[in-house]
């Protein structure tokens, strides 16, 4: 009786790559047994050659019973090769960044809206002198300050808008921008609105008051947005935007995501640093203008890197989204942080690439062209 086995081995990593054995085997017949089972003996006396046959064919009988057992050993077991997760680990979702941009355009908006109605509360300069701020009393006024917190301002927003777009995930980064800045002028307009404080100083000029003229406070909202509430433009002429400072905001905010998303390395720490000093020059300009109250200026910053801070640690941090044991899940912007931040599943690292990408035509070799050409004229 004959046997043919085929054995399939295959490579670890899922290829085809292998080998095929093929094994036959050949089993003599069994001599006849008595009824009792035990084999019928031979009249004849066995030979050596006889003797020799008998044991390699108890050889060859051990052989085919130990290579039938492991085979239906083997039978029992299927090798699964798992291939790798295709999900990435950090999607783009530019949807997801376009909501985080209508989110912060809103509020946007909505703040020049509430600087409009505030306006029409600020008491007037004659009657609500300002109020004392230590700063003031050490530090005298300086026209020219203001013009250099808002010009270092638009610098740091233009650098950081081109660091953005050479960043390889910048659909992550941008709406993590986009939701931070949205919030924190939610904030504003809230402490703006619930406490309306005089001007910080005499030299300032507010515009005069509309009261129930809604027509012109329409088109002094959008005066403000087209000039992007820069004094420089001059399109911001309302006082009562006070607590807390919208300036030191952006210049605190666009710091920290240049220094969130840039190597840490020797070249980079030099422009880590003339980043800071534009900020930091630019919030202290804010103060020697006397524009906005101490208050005002340490309040900004406060809030502005503690939320940076803290999305940031549960952004960074896949251990602190599911545990009961974090705080931080209990803000209330949590839920919004979980449809932002629900498909990421690594820190973002600090990679580049080229905001558009070239088409392959570019890259071809000309030289190749070339010699395809030479070749056809040959032939």
């Amino acid at each position: 009786m004959a046997a043919s086995y085929l054995l399939d081995e295959r490579e670890d990593d899922g290829t085809n790559g292998g080998y095929h054995v093929m094994v036959t085997v050949e089993e003599r017949p069994r001599p006849h047994a008595t009824p009792t089972g035990q084999p019928r003996p031979s009249m004849a006396t066995p030979s050596g050659d006889q003797v020799d046959n008998k044991s390699d064919t108890s050889k060859s009988r051990r052989f085919v019973r130990g290579f039938r057992k492991a085979l239906r050993k083997n039978q029992d077991y299927s090798r699964i090769i798992g291939s790798k997760s295709s999900v990435p680990q950090l999607p783009s979702e530019w949807w997801k960044t376009g909501i985080a941009f209508i989110w912060a355009g809103f509020n946007l908006v909505l703040t020049t809206v509430m600087i409009t109605i505030v306006h029409e509360r600020v008491p007037d300069k004659s009657v609500s002198p300002p109020l004392p701020d230590k700063f003031f009393d050490y530090v005298p006024r300086m026209e020219w300050a203001f013009s250099i917190t808002e010009v270092n301002g638009m610098i740091l927003v233009a650098l950081w808008f081109i660091q953005w777009l050479c960043l390889k995930h910048r659909a992550i980064v941008g709406r993590r921008f986009f939701f931070l800045q949205g919030m924190l002028y939610l904030y504003r307009m809230v402490t703006m609105y619930i406490t309306t404080l005089p001007v910080p100083s005499m030299h300032m000029d507010c515009a005069p008051k509309l009261y129930g003229d809604s027509q012109g406070k329409i088109k002094r909202v959008l005066q403000l947005v087209s000039g992007g509430g820069l004094s420089i433009t001059g399109s911001h002429l309302m006082c009562g935007d006070f607590l807390y400072s919208g300036h030191t905001v952006m210049l605190t905010l666009t710091f920290l995501f240049i220094q969130e998303y840039s190597p840490r390395s020797w070249p980079w720490c030099c422009y880590h640093l003339i980043c800071w000093l534009l900020s930091f020059v630019g919030v202290v300009c804010i103060l020697m203008a006397h524009e906005h109250y101490s208050v005002d200026v340490v309040v900004a910053y406060f809030i502005t890197s503690n939320l940076f801070y803290w999305y940031h640690t549960m952004a960074n941090n896949q251990d602190l989204r599911g545990s009961p044991h974090n705080y931080l899940n209990r803000t209330w912007w949590s839920l919004a942080f979980n449809f932002l931040e629900k498909n990421v599943k690594t820190p973002v690292p600090c990679t580049f690439a080229w905001p558009l990408s070239l088409p392959s035509v570019c890259f071809k070799n000309p030289c190749e062209s070339y010699s395809i050409v030479q070749s056809a004229r040959d032939e």
